[in-house]
């Protein structure tokens, strides 16, 4: 995959103290909306990392909280700041760079990210004590180069996460199974990440941080022309539930893929 920053060199000490100085990409999503209420958003620096290089149309009322869009080295996260988290977390997979992704080691170092303005990042304090996992959009398992590894223990790559999901249903039935579907895929996959949030449920936060309802992961296989979406309460539950594509773009309002057949 083509480098979004200049290569690092291959030290996680380095990579991780440069991984929290690089130079700023992110920007708010456009204002030009569509006739279904919806924002384009633009990734102009990652746009490789979305299908057909058409990032997410998002509701007018996410850009109206305020988003920032994010390019990582192999990943994008769309954050928020209101709920100072991802709107969604980006990635494209294939076989061949998580065999890449194998040989990385975690760097478990977790840091405020820098390129957020003070007043709309997580903080470390925020999760401290808080009972929540520092819990991944993006997984680090997938991370293909030290500089990636290091960038994915951004807290803007983070949400709440209820610590028996994380290490539980999220990790086994959602994470290791999306893959071992990769792995077996003759092409491409894209992967989009994110927390809902009910608005049926009152907001909670742990510190200045929205503690999500439910998480999902989208996975689209466009070779085998296939979609499936993986989703959880955010709370210890035995396996996540399936729903399809146009479920959740009912549900959260976000058009993930507008080139999608």
């Amino acid at each position: 995959m083509k480098k979004l920053f200049t290569a690092l060199p291959l030290t996680l000490a380095l990579a991780y103290a440069l991984s929290q100085h690089l130079s700023p990409a992110s920007t708010t999503a456009s204002p030009a909306a569509d006739a279904g209420g919806t924002v384009a958003t633009r990734f102009r620096d990652c746009s490789t990392l979305f299908y057909q290089q058409q990032p997410p149309q998002i509701p007018e009322s996410v850009q109206a909280d305020g988003v920032r869009e994010l390019c990582f080295a192999d990943f994008a996260v769309l954050h928020s700041s209101s709920t100072r988290s991802p709107v969604f977390a980006a990635e494209k997979l294939s076989a061949h760079s998580l065999g890449d992704a194998a040989d990385e080691k975690r760097t478990d170092r977790f840091y405020e990210e820098a390129r957020l303005p003070g007043a709309e990042r997580g903080r470390l304090a925020d999760y401290r004590g808080s009972g929540y996992d520092r819990g991944h959009m993006a997984a680090a398992a997938q991370r293909t180069t030290p500089e990636a590894m290091a960038q994915s223990f951004s807290l803007a790559n983070m949400v709440p996460q209820a610590a028996e999901n994380n290490r539980g249903v999220w990790a086994r039935a959602v994470e290791a199974a999306t893959r071992k579907y990769v792995k077996r895929a003759s092409g491409e996959v894209y992967v989009i990440t994110g927390p809902y949030y009910d608005p049926q449920i009152a907001p909670h936060y742990t510190g200045h941080v929205r503690v999500p309802d439910a998480l999902y992961k989208l996975v689209f296989d466009p070779t085998a022309g296939k979609s499936w979406v993986y989703w959880t309460a955010n709370a210890n539950v035995s396996k996540p539930d399936r729903l399809s594509y146009a479920e959740l773009v009912k549900r959260t309002g976000i058009h993930y893929f507008p080139a999608m057949p």
